[in-house]
């Protein structure tokens, strides 16, 4: 069996790529990374090599491309269960706050853009982008009633959960935000994770600049 591949775009700006990668750095997959710079003249005929979607992550296994980031968090849970809370109804709200990150907060994702080297840029947000914000908080606080006790993430240990908001926690401390303190506590933790430190430099290294991506001021 040969080592699987992660085909992803720039670590400075892809949210996308980051969530499948992070969780494949917590679960121990030895696994090698593709890099496809975004927004270039050639990055849909790239990455087409790899997955007729045209789009990153594709994570590939055994010859078998796998897209889409909760597609591959679910595959990658086949095999590594405890990515998802053991209690059900535990297991159910997560998935719930996953697909919605999966499928929401458009205001957040246009008006605030992950930026690795973005830290507490200034920025006007619309109300819908305020709401979105207070939304993802108020399901952070709600984690804390299926907390396992066993760790400080979402649901006590690491989960598909905390890495679908990890790029939230690159966007809340990108720009300078009004923030309930119990969010700050959580990003500051999830800041010091090493894989999340190690990605972000990375990007933060990065010598592309995509303009639509650069957000606030300094």
């Amino acid at each position: 069996m040969s080592k699987p591949t992660l085909v992803i775009g720039n670590k400075k700006y892809s949210s996308w790529s980051l969530r499948p990668w992070l969780l494949l750095k917590h679960s121990g997959i030895d696994f090698d990374e593709i890099r496809i710079p975004l927004d270039t003249p050639e990055f849909k005929e790239q990455v087409r090599q790899y997955s007729g979607a045209a789009r990153v992550p594709v994570y590939i296994v055994d010859g078998h491309a796998i897209w889409d980031s909760l597609a591959i968090a679910e595959s990658v849970a086949e095999s590594h269960p405890e990515l998802w809370p053991e209690d059900p109804v535990a297991r159910a709200f997560a998935r719930s706050m996953v697909a919605e990150m999966h499928s929401g907060f458009t205001a957040l994702r246009s008006e605030l853009p992950m930026n690795c080297a973005a830290h507490g840029r200034q920025i006007e947000i619309s109300a819908a982008a305020l709401s979105d914000i207070q939304r993802i908080e108020t399901l952070w606080q709600q984690c804390a009633a299926y907390h396992d006790g066993q760790g400080s993430w979402l649901f006590g240990r690491f989960s598909i959960a905390d890495a679908f908001y990890a790029p939230v926690v690159v966007r809340f401390q990108g720009y300078n935000l009004p923030l309930h303190k119990a969010t700050r506590a959580y990003c500051d933790m999830a800041l010091q994770d090493a894989h999340l430190r190690n990605w972000m430099a990375d990007g933060e290294a990065e010598s592309e600049v995509l303009d639509i991506e650069e957000a606030g001021t300094v």
